[in-house]
């Protein structure tokens, strides 16, 4: 029996009580039991507002939200307010407002979050997933030499994909200004928009994270970059999960039941692959309007690993390159990383330690 399911008999067993944060102290219940109880109950009612992408490299708070593990482990005493991105420097921006408490992002948004507030505003709790994300042209493109006048969408100024887009660029000779200008020009764009872009011909490629690139190589596109092969061990970090510090002093046992349910989450995802995709089609249709195409969603799902290491060494890597191509001042990363309450679940899992920087 898996992990997941285990966990899902205890709660219910437990019935009412597991919603109202029972503290369980079994031994043997201990790794199986909903983690969140150990972090107690918040003593008024707090709404946490929650922000993600509708990719399927978010796919941890989407099956999260949809299979209402999040709501098992906040319990009763914490409202989930949802709301959803494009891309990080938006969701950074919200972070920043106090429109949203958590958000699951990219990297390099995050390095920014942390610039931008010298280091005082965010701390990144948890990892979620690595990889999935692709270089995507059209057939005639066979490399660099290639893309000279070419048009190329990423999903946003300065997010991940965009960085990474033109850190290759730059390693391959290209330039590629921030105006769309260059050997190279560099389009942002909603990551759908880029779809029907590629498809009517007025883009030539796109760097984009998953389930996009599986649809362009759909639509006729080949993949001519898997981001996978430019990091150490073929790991990094394409989501991690991002809490607000005021938040986090403010409601730690919330967060806590928060890193529970992403934990969780990974768990039924790595569980039970083909409920989970069902559960992200359902999650992206609801928020899109259009559900995924269920072969596609199949095809793409091996391309990323879900994991709650946050692949700490990959985000710096990231802040070096968007450094490099300008897009990022100097970054003192320092203190970015709380892992205190991912690692007590790790360690009451008998799981080893993840590391920050």
């Amino acid at each position: 029996m898996d992990a997941y399911r285990r966990r899902r008999l205890v709660l219910a067993a437990l019935g009412p009580l597991a919603a109202l944060g029972l503290l369980v102290t079994t031994g043997g219940l201990a790794g199986c039991g909903s983690r969140a109880a150990s972090g107690g109950s918040p003593a008024d009612p707090v709404t946490l507002r929650l922000g993600y992408f509708p990719n399927l490299t978010h796919a941890t708070p989407i099956v999260g939200v949809e299979k209402g593990i999040f709501g098992e482990q906040l319990g009763d005493k914490v409202k989930l307010q949802a709301s959803t991105f494009n891309a990080g420097p938006a969701a950074v921006e919200a972070l920043f407002s106090g429109a949203v408490d958590a958000v699951y992002i990219g990297p390099n948004p995050t390095v920014n979050a942390q610039v931008k507030s010298k280091g005082t505003a965010i701390k990144v709790i948890s990892g979620a997933a690595s990889g999935g994300v692709f270089f995507v042209v059209k057939p005639g493109i066979n490399g660099p030499e290639d893309l000279k006048g070419k048009k190329i969408a990423t999903p946003q100024l300065g997010n991940t994909q965009d960085v990474a887009l033109r850190y290759w660029l730059k390693q391959k000779g290209l330039t590629a200004t921030k105006d769309g200008g260059g050997d190279v020009k560099i389009l942002p764009q909603d990551n759908s928009a880029a779809v029907d872009g590629f498809t009517t011909g007025t883009i030539d490629g796109a760097w984009v994270p998953e389930p996009f690139a599986s649809r362009l190589v759909a639509a006729g596109g080949k993949v001519l970059v898997d981001e996978r092969d430019l990091w150490p061990g073929n790991r990094f970090i394409i989501t991690n999960l991002v809490v607000r510090t005021d938040f986090l002093k403010r409601h730690r046992e919330v967060v806590k039941r928060l890193v529970a349910g992403s934990v969780a989450a990974n768990e039924f995802i790595n569980a039970r692959p083909e409920e989970a995709q069902r559960a992200v089609s359902d999650g992206i249709a609801r928020i899109t309007g259009k559900p995924l195409d269920a072969k596609l969603t199949a095809k793409a799902w091996p391309n990323i690993e879900f994991t709650d290491d946050p692949v700490a060494s990959s985000l710096a890597g990231g802040a070096r390159h968007a450094e490099e191509v300008g897009l990022l001042q100097k970054a003192d990363l320092k203190g970015l990383y709380d892992l205190t309450l991912l690692n007590e679940i790790r360690k009451a899992d008998g799981k080893p330690e993840v590391t920050g920087l």
